[in-house]
């Protein structure tokens, strides 16, 4: 109905029941109709007329309860309720639930104890919705111990039950836990599924991720969006393009809009995964672009070597009217750094603060460290690193100590650790740069005295991992780390195969089954054909030792 012709029909009906608000029917009928409309006006005359009816029923104190819940209004909703019980109206189950869930909206413990404590009272706790309601509250409050205990006490737990205790579990970081109890539900749907999916995802365990999206999958659940987006997001952390191209390709067949947060996560998948074209299209299809979806493509331009595309990006979204974020900032500066554009990176630094209100962080110093360092402005750079708001962290020091390396200041990178010694930057980058810069002097003494400390420190270094799609499924090859994985295929795109296979260091018990395709020899060019070697391990335990490997699948 057009918003007119429904003011109009609110207008005759309050002339109509002006007269007769003692008729608790006829007054029902305006302010559900006001209050159910979502429009905020008719919210208030809805209101408006709650407030001067000599008698309210139940039904009609429900209503102004929930719908103020529904707006997002959860302190005008409690106000109701406490009003509600001090008038003398007695609250039913349907009372108890939207009071419940205004409670869970605040993450007000408080009320919530009271609410479940007139519950007892009154014998409504036993209700569905109500425990249901309850277990949402304390869930929501991270109270576990008093959500298990009333999930323990509920005769009849549905998955809307299961699903919220699971959700708690995720929430405080408990996924083993979470995990346990979602192995034990007799039934599941959708949103069961995507909580498990998203606590997987926040925890970083994108792998397991991705197991229950094709577990549920297996079980024959149509994924919802929050599902969806939780799947897309860990195939771009693990590189699984193949999986993310076919949750692509079932958004498109389910004929899915591509909202902000479906889009947002569609980009970031492709952009992560390489795929900046296909990014940009799918970007360029959203109908609604926020800061998240051009943050998004902006550090995939960034990551994937088109920085000045990046830049450009930056620049449309301000054309857009799209005001930029922390992250946001931290992907165009690195933009800059990488191309070498000091002026337009110093100016985009420079503008955080003054035209966006953007207090810079110790990344965003970061980034402008490693943009004076690459453009061998050391002293610039120095002066960023000493007089920052705050104290460095490892990677601002890690970020000048290799500008230090490239441009051979050595002793401008050992200051620098010097003065910063007792502020615990021990991360191992900040180690492994200064050996390096002693490295390239020659000085291996020195090496070799920092690196004894760093044993001494028990500073380990993050090993070096590469990340290979092959079937679909992404293996992953770590320097010095044993792998235990089953038989694979992994495919080399390699120019010289024998000198280059005696350079393998591959330690195995079991014989490493080893087959190329011919390859021939183009004289007149003096070059070889490029080889295509399949490498089938047949083994469950190798360690992989030569950082020289190089490969192209």
């Amino acid at each position: 109905m057009p918003h007119n012709g429904a003011h109009q029909v609110i207008k005759q009906a309050h002339l109509a029941v002006s007269g007769t608000l003692f008729d608790p029917y006829a007054a029902a009928k305006v302010i559900s109709f006001c209050a159910l409309s979502h429009n905020p006006h008719h919210l208030r005359h809805a209101y408006h007329l709650f407030r001067f009816m000599p008698t309210r029923t139940t039904y009609i104190w429900n209503l102004m309860i929930r719908t103020f819940t529904d707006s997002n209004d959860p302190t005008q909703a409690l106000s109701l309720y406490t009003n509600m019980l001090r008038t003398g109206s007695s609250p039913d189950n349907y009372t108890f639930s939207f009071a419940l869930r205004a409670s869970a909206a605040l993450s007000s413990l408080y009320f919530g104890v009271m609410i479940h404590t007139h519950a007892i009272r009154l014998g409504w706790e036993s209700y569905d919705f109500v425990q249901n309601g309850l277990v949402h509250l304390y869930v929501t409050c991270e109270s576990m111990d008093s959500a298990l205990k009333l999930f323990d006490m509920c005769f009849c737990k549905d998955v809307v039950t299961w699903t919220a205790l699971v959700n708690g579990y995720v929430k405080c970081g408990q996924i083993v836990t979470a995990r346990h109890l979602f192995d034990e539900m007799p039934e599941k749907n959708a949103v069961s599924w995507s909580t498990m999916i998203n606590g997987f995802v926040h925890l970083g365990m994108f792998r397991e991720a991705l197991e229950v999206f094709a577990d549920m999958q297996a079980a024959g659940v149509s994924p919802n969006r929050a599902g969806i987006v939780g799947a897309l997001t860990a195939c771009g952390y693990v590189g699984a393009l193949d999986q993310g191209r076919w949750i692509h390709a079932y958004v498109k067949r389910k004929g899915m809009r591509l909202d902000v947060v479906l889009g947002t996560a569609v980009v970031d998948m492709y952009a992560k995964c390489g795929c900046v074209e296909t990014s940009c299209a799918v970007f360029d299809e959203m109908r609604e672009r926020d800061v998240f979806a051009f943050t998004s493509l902006i550090s995939g331009f960034a990551n994937n070597g088109e920085c000045v595309n990046a830049v450009s990006l930056f620049k449309r979204m301000e054309d857009e009217g799209v005001a930029p974020n922390e992250v946001t900032f931290v992907c165009v500066l690195s933009a800059c750094s990488r191309v070498g554009m000091v002026d337009e990176g110093l100016k985009v630094f420079r503008s955080m603060k003054s035209r966006f209100g953007v207090e810079p962080g110790v990344q965003h110093y970061g980034c402008l460290v490693d943009l004076l360092g690459r453009a061998g402005m050391l002293e610039e750079a120095k002066k960023v690193v000493t007089k920052m708001p705050m104290g460095p962290d490892s990677y601002v020091l890690g970020a000048l100590l290799n500008a230090c390396r490239v441009h051979g200041d050595l002793d401008l990178g050992k200051e620098m650790v010097e003065r910063f010694t007792g502020q615990r930057l021990d991360h191992s980058s900040v180690h492994v740069l200064l050996s390096n810069i002693y490295a390239s002097e020659n000085q291996w003494d020195d090496v070799t005295l920092l690196r004894k400390g760093m044993e001494e420190k028990r500073v380990r270094k993050v090993p070096g991992c590469s990340l290979i799609e092959v079937n679909g499924e992404v293996y992953e090859f770590y320097t010095q780390i044993l792998l235990r994985k089953p038989s694979f295929v992994v495919e080399l795109s390699v120019p010289f195969f024998p000198s280059l296979l005696h350079s393998y260091s591959i330690m195995t018990s079991d014989p490493c089954i080893v087959t190329t395709t011919s390859a021939s020899l183009d004289h007149s060019m003096g070059s070889s054909a490029t080889k295509l070697i399949t490498m089938r391990l047949n083994i469950f335990d190798f360690v992989i030792t030569s950082s020289d490997l190089r490969y192209s699948c």
